[in-house]
């Protein structure tokens, strides 16, 4: 095995190692989001995404973005959120093109209630992978970055 072949199989198995971790992380959420608040992991997300916008829209791609979802199913995800009444759309006055999204009152709720078990799913999953050795050396450098950073 050459020195390029070596670099490959390291950028592959620090990847395998990022994907192991998020597994483990968004199946702990998954269950306790959805038995707790029925809620998916891509629900919460948006809806936390939203919240931060300080009184802003949102455009849908941006929305895409921040949710890692395709435009496709941005639109049914938001279409989902919005028949439960946790978000709406606007159309840019600017541009007839444009919808915005933004938070309601119901999914300001809804996040808040939301927010204290995922934090704690969060943590707890972070301190389990923390016990796994493949997993240890990635929740440290996770748990190393700067708070403006997470």
């Amino acid at each position: 095995m050459g020195i390029a072949d070596d670099a490959v199989e390291v950028r592959a198995s620090g990847w395998r190692t990022l994907a192991a971790l998020h597994g483990l992380i968004e199946t702990a959420l998954e269950r306790e989001l959805q038995t707790g608040h029925e809620l998916s992991v891509v629900e919460y997300t948006v809806l936390d995404a939203l919240s931060r916008q300080d009184g802003w829209h949102m455009r849908m791609a941006q929305l895409a973005r921040a949710a890692a979802l395709s435009s496709s199913a941005t639109t049914r995800l938001v279409n989902r959120l919005e028949d439960r009444g946790l978000l709406r759309r606007i159309l840019c006055e600017d541009d007839r093109r444009g919808i915005y999204t933004e938070l309601t009152p119901a999914g300001s709720k809804t996040l808040d209630r939301a927010r204290p078990t995922h934090d704690r799913v969060l943590e707890s999953a972070l301190q389990e992978a923390a016990e796994v050795p493949e997993l240890a050396p990635l929740v440290a450098a996770l748990t190393a970055l700067p708070a403006a950073t997470r």
